[in-house]
């Protein structure tokens, strides 16, 4: 699919730098028959509005039963106001929201969460602990948590996105012993219920090895705090980080033989224990939406140093894409209108921002362009609008919905109006 899209020339009347998505990617996830076998379920998403893709109506989050994973506060509001989803429909569970991946929870993300009635609660932190344990007393429950631990492995990947080593911000470390000192204050606690586990070694990587450690890790744990202190943990969420092809050098994954294989290898390992199978949880991340964004930019500029290099200037950068800026990702770029054309002008795509490290791309190479010419950047469904700042002052631009040979607006451009909706007059 990469391209095509861009090559339908869809572009928002109100401006040329949108970003567009394809509704109904499809993805495999990890679930559990009623015996614990593993197996797959195929859904077909890209209708959602959460941090990974902005989007539409959210219908099929009433359709089908599955986890929203939650960051954030922000996210859970989202969660409600971008679907159908009550909060009286949330605390009935249709599907249980968990508030995860955030390593500090306010007071007020808490009893937010709490107030809402999310399925579970991924708990980072003694102090967490703590305040969560007294803010569902005073709520009058007892709320369901998970507890974040760190497997401490190196799963191959930029150290920035790296999350389950010993040496992490996030989680208590099983090799310290944290781990075990917290799921022991964890039952301790009489107005949390502690349903099991949650770890999440990375992102963005093509190797099963990583995950099949971590799985290998944590059953470990799982079956030696239920021997040691009759902790059940019935729930085992091992994470995600699956990559996604953003370039021709990046290796093809097969999510659905790789899940599999992961099924077979923690149903080997409870059987080794002759323990009962937690229900299996793993989370799709980004393989789920990466590939069914574009984003398009409007050259402004080509500025060739001979001797040096050439650069395309455009009119975003990372306002809307820190991602290069941040750990150098490598996108696939394309001239939209003449993307089948041989493309040998080596060049830097370069924002327009104030700062030398607003760069797209260094080194790749185009058809080449002249101004107005539009550039397709592939592959940006995720980690991209939920990255987006208003660096330098910038709107943020639209989101078009693709689909069918149809197109609509998302989410609207960012006017400077909406820029200074927030200033009180001095």
């Amino acid at each position: 699919v990469y391209g095509l899209y861009a090559r339908e020339n869809i572009v928002h009347p109100d401006g040329k730098t949108g970003i567009l998505y394809k509704a109904g990617a499809q993805i495999a996830t990890l679930t559990t028959d009623k015996d614990g076998k593993a197996f797959i379920d195929d859904l077909y998403l890209g209708k959602y509005y959460l941090k990974e893709i902005t989007p539409s109506e959210g219908y099929l989050l009433d359709e089908k039963e599955y986890d929203i994973d939650c960051a954030y506060e922000g996210d859970l509001v989202k969660t409600l106001k971008k679907t159908s989803t009550s909060k009286e429909q949330v605390i009935k569970q249709p599907f249980q929201v968990i508030t995860a991946a955030d390593n500090d929870k306010t007071d007020a993300d808490l009893r937010y969460a709490v107030a809402l009635g999310v399925g579970h609660i991924v708990v980072d932190s003694h102090e967490e602990l703590a305040a969560l344990d007294e803010i569902a007393g005073e709520t009058g429950i007892r709320q369901r948590i998970l507890l974040r631990i760190t497997p401490g492995i190196d799963p191959h990947t930029h150290k920035k996105i790296i999350t389950g080593n010993v040496d992490s911000k996030f989680g208590s470390a099983i090799v310290t012993g944290q781990a075990e000192a917290i799921v022991c204050a964890a039952l301790e606690k009489e107005n949390l219920i502690l349903d099991g586990l949650h770890c999440h070694v990375g992102s963005q990587i093509f190797d099963i090895g990583p995950f099949a450690d971590a799985a290998d890790i944590m059953i470990d744990f799982v079956a030696q705090m239920r021997h040691k202190h009759g902790a059940a943990l019935p729930i085992l969420n091992i994470g995600g980080g699956f990559g996604v092809r953003y370039t021709e050098d990046d290796p093809e994954i097969d999510y659905v033989a790789n899940i599999r294989a992961l099924g077979r290898i923690m149903d080997d390992k409870c059987a080794r224990y002759g323990m009962e199978k937690p229900t299996i949880l793993m989370e799709p991340g980004r393989s789920i939406v990466a590939a069914a964004g574009i984003t398009l930019y409007t050259v402004g500029s080509v500025k060739e140093i001979p001797g040096f290099r050439n650069y395309v200037s455009v009119d975003g950068g990372m306002p809307d894409n820190p991602r290069y800026t941040l750990y150098q990702s490598r996108y696939t770029i394309l001239h939209a209108a003449r993307a089948s054309e041989c493309a040998d002008y080596e060049c830097t795509v370069a924002g327009r921002c104030c700062e030398s490290g607003d760069l797209l791309a260094e080194g790749i190479k185009l058809v080449r362009p002249v101004r107005g010419d539009i550039l397709a950047v592939l592959v940006t469904g995720a980690y991209n609008h939920s990255m987006a700042s208003n660096y330098n002052r910038l709107p943020r631009p639209p989101i078009v919905m693709v689909s069918g040979g149809k197109d609509r607006v998302a989410v609207r451009r960012e006017t400077y109006d909406d820029l200074l909706t927030l200033d009180e007059d001095m």
